[in-house]
């Protein structure tokens, strides 16, 4: 079924927590019914993410369509810039990889329209040459990541998993490529497995993605976002801008954490998205964010999607991180209270989760404008449970150190709690 029309009543929040501290978290749960998060919990992960080395955090909670509910309830701790205004959760961000489910959603409609087929080679879909011929991974190992493509951001950034301050001013914040050189950067290395045989994560996935939706729309992928997402749903704070580096508006600064812990944090605000484009490149905000979870997962109701294509977004299939699955461009999360399904993004200087019920009654977007530190990483991770189950996340042992632990910068004392749900493979777009 083509879906040209989105029910509003689905996106209204009739009750949310919103908890912004000094640190942030990760996701959305699936409570038992009437379970609540515990925002002494909540606050307590956070402070123990800035400790470990954000200037600010936040993590916002909402349930929709909770009767009796009490109203938005808000608290903001920690700085949104290190020149000391306070951190804000109404600004906006760069969202990082929470871009894969806009890009998931335009490609799921186009399949809805028969304009592609996701059991297809993608190829076919694609500007000629873009793909050498043999590269017959389908749109749906595309989506999955279970394409063999290699992530071209890691010629980019150097390495795998580091985001470099020296590899961002090199070739990041200034940059501008276009999403053919991204995916040539890519296929210069050649297939790194047999498409369909296991997963593995790859940004180049999601810009071969948007390339396909321009080709089939005769339009581009900005324009597709605004007028099939953005403007349907209402998203006032929503936009890609590239190759502009500017954030318009009220928005968070962004720090990069440097890779000499003893030198201080680097602006990161301004940077040039071209380089992730239609995976990781999208700026938002944590109520756009919120609407946009809860429309896609109410189903026929939110308009986004056909019940199908959801139920083919959320089945998800394992990856190599425990209680971590991927879907058609949704990371499902088992928490002890029962599954989430959403993504997270990770880009230059800032950190974004956003999850919610697979019934999108209950959302969370979690944020915290540092990256490069592995520690504030896990700090956002370790929210997930206090802030979607109710439960506090055990204590640490007192011989457990973070990851970045006896770097210059890092701060141990305060412990950080035993993770309750790992950190995924895929931490930095």
């Amino acid at each position: 079924m083509v879906r040209t029309g989105f029910a509003r009543s689905a996106t209204v929040v009739v009750s949310s927590v919103v908890f912004a501290a000094v640190g942030a978290t990760h996701a959305v749960a699936e409570p038992a019914s009437g379970t609540a998060p515990d925002p002494a919990a909540v606050r307590a992960a956070l402070e123990r993410t800035v400790a470990a080395g954000a200037p600010g955090a936040f993590a916002v909670v909402r349930d929709h369509g909770r009767s009796g509910a009490a109203g938005d309830e808000s608290v903001a701790v920690g700085k949104s810039s290190l020149d000391g205004t306070p951190m804000n959760a109404d600004w906006r961000f760069r969202v990082g990889s929470n871009t894969k489910m806009f890009t998931s959603v335009l490609t799921l409609r186009l399949a809805e329209q028969g304009r592609i087929d996701l059991d297809k080679p993608l190829r076919a879909y694609l500007p000629s040459g873009t793909l050498p011929e043999g590269w017959d991974m389908t749109g749906r190992q595309v989506l999955q990541h279970r394409s063999g493509v290699h992530d071209h951001t890691n010629d980019l950034l150097e390495q795998p998993g580091e985001e470099t301050t020296s590899a961002f001013e090199k070739r990041i914040r200034d940059t501008v490529y276009t999403p053919s050189e991204l995916v040539a950067l890519s296929v210069k290395h050649g297939p790194q497995f047999t498409p369909g045989s296991r997963y593995a994560y790859s940004n180049t996935n999601y810009v071969l993605l948007g390339m396909a939706i321009e080709k089939i729309t005769g339009s581009s992928y900005a324009r597709a976002l605004r007028d099939q997402i953005i403007e349907p749903l209402g998203l006032r704070e929503t936009s890609y801008v590239v190759p502009d580096k500017t954030i318009a508006g009220a928005h968070i600064t962004g720090y990069l954490t440097n890779d000499d812990r003893a030198k201080p944090l680097l602006d990161s605000t301004e940077q040039n998205g071209s380089w992730v484009g239609s995976a990781g490149a999208v700026i938002s905000s944590a109520a756009d964010l919120d609407r946009f979870l809860a429309a896609l997962l109410s189903g026929s109701s939110g308009g986004l999607v056909s019940d199908e294509s959801l139920r083919q977004m959320t089945s998800a299939l394992p990856t190599p991180t425990a209680k971590v699955a991927y879907g058609l461009g949704l990371r499902e999360i088992t928490l002890s209270c029962g599954k989430v399904y959403g993504h997270g993004g990770i880009v230059q200087g800032f950190q974004t989760q956003s999850f919610a019920t697979r019934d999108g009654k209950r959302t969370a977007v979690v944020f915290a404008n540092a990256s490069n530190n592995s520690a504030v990483t896990q700090g956002l991770t370790n929210t997930l449970e206090p802030a979607f189950c109710g439960t506090k996340p055990p204590a640490a042992p007192k011989s457990r150190r973070s990851a970045d632990a006896g770097r210059a910068g890092d701060d141990t004392r305060t412990g950080s709690a035993v993770p309750s749900v790992p950190v995924v493979d895929d931490t930095r777009i």
